[in-house]
């Protein structure tokens, strides 16, 4: 049985990232964007921590805010290296995505 969980690891980051480079954003945020985007089952137990990660790694810095509809909360985003990370994750999106797609017959070899 094929883990699905295991391919979604993979990209996660790369699209929090991307969508965290759109504008600055909090957790919650992120995870119904996701959520829109076709990211089916994701919960905030599996965001926070990808954020921590993130902010270790120095790809994104956050702040407190005040929120109009109750505590502070916790806006995220991109340091220049982030920007960076995400515009390879982008490019290598496009290249591996690509060859799936020419795998799955929906594209010519060069196409």
């Amino acid at each position: 049985m094929f883990d699905r969980s295991q391919l979604m690891k993979g990209t996660l980051e790369g699209c929090i990232l991307l969508i965290i480079g759109q504008e600055t954003t909090y957790g919650y945020e992120i995870m119904e964007k996701l959520v829109q985007y076709g990211f089916t089952g994701i919960r905030e137990g599996t965001i926070y921590p990808l954020l921590v990660r993130l902010e270790k790694k120095n790809l994104i810095r956050s702040e407190y805010r005040i929120s109009p509809l109750g505590p502070s909360r916790k806006y995220y985003h991109l340091t220049d290296s982030g920007r960076e990370t995400a515009e390879e994750f982008s490019a290598a999106w496009k290249d591996i995505s690509h060859a799936v797609e020419c795998i799955l017959g929906r594209g010519g070899r060069n196409a």
